[in-house]
């Protein structure tokens, strides 16, 4: 025992006294175990998609390339923040919603991919395009039409008015002359497109701004009629719209099933987002909400992120920083990997990126059900290669799910919402000092060959939270290496519910002066 004590000396003399009680006890853990793959999570009892047809909501149609992305920023006042808007066909094709106010009107305007009614094969997805446009028109109560001045009256024009025509249910529509940037050459614009049948063409240019105020006074008339219809449901929706929302990006590489898990999260039947076998098919950010167990998950679905090397056109560098915009603003990050597939430096890229925006992170190993030779044996395996490669988010929760079969996809909730109450959770001072001065005492921070510059932390205090920041005030940052700082935060982990989120110290140097004043109030 006198060994012991003497042991145990340096320990104490580098952690400054606290207090003069001595060591304290033990901190019970929080947590049973690190591996919280093993906590068990209860399905959720209530799924309800939060609909968006309680606010009047104008669509945005017309064939490729004609202005529809550039018209709905203008309309919604986004700039660069709204829709992706190139020079290139076929850049939009899932649906995109965005606010818009005009005369103290509030409706949402969303925006489609470029409609083709001659289906080649050497185009893609026009069949789901089409479908995510009949969508929006079947919860619209307004649709404008574009079209562009430049090029006059093609067939693709005619087809979309006479599918317009077809249509079961009466719905207000705007045609809207885009690209009429020329006053000699506008009534010439203009007039090549009364053929439609679509009622009055209002010339405008959506790049400057000309003419979309008449555009947007012309769908007034049907977004108050809807206004009147829906009063109630609107003011049920905007007391709900109060409720603070969970923010959940999907994030990961091509073709890992980020759209599949997002309309699967969504529910049976939901095609939020289009799917298909060929990577890169998501390009915008998606989003659609969900009341879980009376709690608003509000999904982001974004396109996949490759290394930078391979990134080379401009539209597929807005679609990563879409992506990445996303995940920073997230409150909870899934990273969706593919567990069928070697995990690679680019997914480990994602997870540092991820530790490095302080976000909170759930690991979703997706396609689990073709995974060959499944057992216990294989999945703690798998387990141990997800821990070693993607090191940044070694303390995220792993869920191994399948977005094809629904497997294990309803525990996802449970882990997104233990993530984010991890991501703030607060610690009180006397607990976290408590923590740290045990894991001192334990093992002492590294000295130098003199034996001078000994590491000493006076005082620890959490200062924020998402992601959870404690400030320690030691004798001299430089005397607490990495290594000894991640010791730090293990121990921490061991006593504290920090499953799921990053955590930050920062260790600040006292003052000489202030050291000096309380070692002599201590020696009184």
């Amino acid at each position: 025992m006198r060994y012991a004590a003497l042991w145990l000396l340096p320990a104490a003399i580098a952690y400054a006294p606290i207090n003069r009680r001595g060591p304290s006890r033990v901190i019970p853990r929080v947590l049973a175990s690190q591996d919280t793959d093993s906590v068990q999570s209860n399905a959720p009892k209530m799924l309800k998609r939060v609909a968006r047809q309680a606010r009047p909501t104008v669509a945005i149609i017309g064939r490729p390339n004609v202005g529809k992305s550039t018209l709905v920023n203008r309309l919604c006042d986004a700039g660069r923040g709204g829709a992706i808007a190139v020079d290139e066909v076929g850049v939009t094709r899932d649906r995109v919603y965005q606010r818009a106010e005009w005369c103290g009107r509030v409706f949402d305007v969303v925006d489609t991919g470029g409609l083709l009614f001659d289906d080649e094969e050497s185009d893609q997805f026009l069949a789901e395009i089409r479908e995510q446009a009949s969508l929006a028109l079947r919860e619209s109560c307004a649709v404008v039409v574009v079209v562009d001045g430049r090029t006059g009256i093609v067939r693709t024009d005619e087809d979309i008015a006479a599918f317009l025509r077809k249509w079961p249910s009466q719905i207000e529509t705007v045609l809207a002359v885009n690209k009429c940037e020329s006053p000699e050459r506008e009534p010439e614009m203009v007039a090549d497109f009364w053929p439609l049948g679509l009622g009055e063409p209002l010339p405008c240019s959506a790049i400057h701004g000309y003419g979309v105020a008449e555009v947007l006074d012309a769908v007034l008339p049907a977004v108050d009629n809807a206004i009147e219809l829906r009063r109630q449901q609107i003011e049920q929706l905007d007391a709900q719209e109060a409720i603070p929302r969970i923010n959940v990006a999907l994030l990961g590489r091509p073709n890992v099933g980020k759209s599949s898990l997002m309309n699967r999260f969504l529910g049976p039947g939901e095609q939020r987002s289009i799917v298909s076998d060929v990577a890169g098919t998501t390009r915008d950010a998606v989003d659609a909400e969900l009341d879980v167990d009376g709690a608003i998950f509000r999904f982001v679905d974004t396109a996949g992120v490759r290394r930078k090397a391979r990134v080379k056109d401009g539209t597929e560098t807005q679609m990563v920083g879409r992506a990445l915009k996303a995940a920073k603003l997230a409150d909870v990050v899934l990273l969706v990997v593919d567990a069928t597939a070697e995990i690679t430096d680019q997914d480990a890229m994602l997870a540092q990126r991820i530790a490095d925006d302080g976000r909170a992170c759930v690991v979703l190993a997706n396609k689990w059900d073709i995974y060959e030779g499944k057992d216990e044996g294989s999945t703690r395996e798998v387990l141990k290669v997800l821990r070693e490669t993607l090191t940044a988010v070694s303390w995220a929760e792993v869920v191994f799910c399948s977005a094809e079969t629904g497997q294990r996809c309803l525990k996802v909730y449970d882990a997104v919402k233990r993530a984010r109450e991890s991501h703030h959770h607060r610690v009180s001072t006397a607990t976290l000092n408590e923590v740290i001065r045990d894991a001192m005492l334990w093992q002492p921070p590294p000295a130098t060959a003199a034996g001078k510059n000994a590491g000493k932390v006076y005082f620890v205090s959490q200062t924020g939270i998402a992601p959870p920041t404690f400030v320690c005030m030691c004798n001299d940052p430089k005397a607490f290496p990495k290594n000894y700082r991640r010791f730090l935060e293990r121990k921490l982990r061991e006593s504290m519910p920090f499953t799921g989120t990053p955590v930050r110290f920062v260790f600040r140097a006292r003052r000489q002066r202030e050291a000096e004043r309380d070692g002599r109030k201590r020696s009184r």
